[in-house]
């Protein structure tokens, strides 16, 4: 069965959570990417910082993005996923929690990230089917 570790996107880079939302932005534009892991000092997984909440929670709500710092937007415990769950664990917890990225770790440590693209290069065409559906419900 295919694993985390064999569908993800390695070497994900993270926003430390004292960085600004500014800078956020600069490393996803400079990355091509829509969300960025919030790291601490500890370089443990705070959460998961997206362009949709630099949009809404900081620019909409007449923040300052050069002033907020990431970790401010860290919302509870992240949803993760192991390097070496399977497939049907990705989906799983994709579906349940309305994620469309998952963080991947292993041990305590972030080693990259599968997004719903990384599902569909990877998994056959019903089981993307599902979390498409699940994912838009």
């Amino acid at each position: 069965m295919t694993t985390a570790r064999e569908i993800m996107t390695p070497d994900a880079t993270c926003i430390g959570a004292q960085e600004t939302v500014l800078e956020a932005a600069k490393k996803m534009a400079s990355h091509g990417v829509g969300a960025l892991p919030i790291c601490g000092d500890d370089q443990k997984l705070k959460g998961m910082l997206t362009d949709r909440d630099i949009v809404v929670k900081v620019l909409a709500a007449g923040k300052d993005p050069a002033q907020v710092k990431a970790g401010e937007l860290a919302q509870g415990e992240a949803v993760t996923i192991g390097a070496d769950d399977e497939a049907d664990e990705i989906l799983r917890t994709m579906s349940e929690h309305q994620v469309r990225r998952l963080p991947v770790i292993d041990g305590h440590t972030l080693v990259g990230i599968v997004a719903q693209a990384d599902v569909a290069r990877s998994l056959p065409d019903p089981q993307v089917g599902d979390l498409l559906e699940a994912l838009s419900a």
